[in-house]
């Protein structure tokens, strides 16, 4: 299929902002929404900040029944996905209109409270678990709010899985499957159980800071939010007159085959994945404006991401930022609203800063944005790597 494929709204839930202009607008601003974790006591542990989204009460967006019924993974991802349906306008019922769901972790926290709760304090679980933890239902509770009854598919491709619901839901609409795709993505993982466990393999941040490609990086913070776009065929789009935001160009998705939580260390999996992106949108790299790094802040990560990106462009000075420093390590959900991140970048013609990192690694001698800079952006990169070696690519172009 040689049509085009676009994307005609956005959602995004975050720990710097809810909505895509508060977020876009904080993270030009410098923000950071890194600070003491608030939702779990966290005395039995080391690592004691993330970055939680603030300020956000599911009633605010959702009715009382969907509050109840959706545990927090998927109540950020239902109300990103809500904000991108009604800036697209799309008329979503029916069975031509698909959901994509993306999520590393689906309900890990509910899971981890409900055991301590039936263990310790003898507490029954509700008839409502089985349903708040799987990724799938919500997909299904926002194919069921809006009658949506085509493709409706959960990626959970560890840190990947935004982008890569962002490729499966682009398959679906090239196939043929589909006139449009709900591509949304959720995470709420601010649990002991994942502290613990990334804390002892030695991932997390000892001193409670994102700081990627910077020469003092020890390692990811823990985030957590939504994001969602919608996608369309170009001329599904253009005949209902909807406002189309970029064309989403290519994508890509391989792995690295090496290990289940270390990067390859010459990043040739990624690069891989960067050059299966750049060909699905018949480009060079020279084409492309920006690059939205993975950087999550973790010495060896970073440095395979560089070697990547590198061989990808080689001696160009193509403009790089991770957008991780503001707003931790969203793993599922970061795909998407990195993506977010690209489409705001072309249609702002500035280039966002990477926050945190405040004096590069020498070993990471890439072109880091320090600070917000005005740029004429035509097509932009993203990248979303994660354990098990997976490795996604986005890239999005000017329409």
């Amino acid at each position: 299929m040689s049509e085009k494929l676009v994307i005609t709204g956005m959602g995004a839930v975050t720990p710097i902002g809810i909505g895509v202009d508060s977020y876009w607008n904080a993270l030009l601003d410098g923000a950071c929404g890194i600070a003491p974790i608030t939702r779990i006591n966290t005395d039995s542990l080391t690592v004691k900040a993330a970055a939680e989204v603030k300020g956000f009460n599911p009633r605010d967006y959702l009715s009382s029944r969907l509050s109840a019924d959706l545990d927090t993974f998927m109540q950020y991802a239902f109300v990103a996905a809500e904000e991108a349906l009604a800036q697209s306008g799309l008329e979503a019922k029916g069975g031509r209109v698909g959901v994509i769901m993306g999520t590393a972790l689906n309900g890990l926290t509910l899971t981890g409270t409900s055991q301590e709760a039936l263990s310790v304090r003898g507490k029954h679980v509700g008839p409502r678990f089985v349903s708040q933890i799987m990724g799938n239902i919500a997909a299904s509770q926002l194919a069921i709010a809006h009658g949506i009854t085509g493709p409706c598919l959960s990626v959970s491709t560890a840190c990947s899985s935004g982008g890569d619901a962002i490729a499966t839901g682009a398959m679906l609409l090239s196939a043929g499957d589909a006139d449009a795709i709900v591509v949304m993505a959720g995470e709420a993982a601010v649990s002991p159980l994942l502290i613990e466990s990334l804390t002892r393999a030695g991932a997390l941040s000892k001193t409670g800071r994102s700081l990627p490609f910077d020469a003092n990086r020890d390692g990811f913070v823990v985030g957590e939010g939504g994001g969602a776009v919608i996608l369309e065929t170009e001329s599904h789009a253009l005949g209902r007159g909807a406002v189309i935001l970029a064309e989403l160009a290519g994508w890509g998705n391989n792995t690295d085959a090496y290990h289940t939580v270390s990067p390859e260390p010459s990043g040739k999996g990624a690069a891989a994945c960067m050059g299966i992106a750049l060909r699905r949108a018949g480009m060079t790299p020279d084409e492309i404006d920006y690059v939205n790094a993975h950087g999550t802040a973790t010495h060896a990560g970073d440095i395979a991401e560089t070697c990547a990106l590198k061989a990808v462009f080689g001696s160009r000075a193509v403009p790089v930022s991770s957008t991780k420093g503001a707003t931790g390590h969203m793993m599922g959900a970061g795909g998407v609203t990195e993506t977010i991140t690209c489409i705001k970048a072309i249609a702002a013609g500035t280039l966002p800063p990477c926050t945190g990192c405040t004096e590069r690694d020498s070993e990471c001698d890439l072109n880091i944005i320090m600070r917000p800079e005005r740029a004429q952006v035509n097509a932009a990169m993203s990248n979303a790597l994660g354990f098990g070696g997976q490795n996604s690519c986005i890239i999005v172009r000017r329409y």
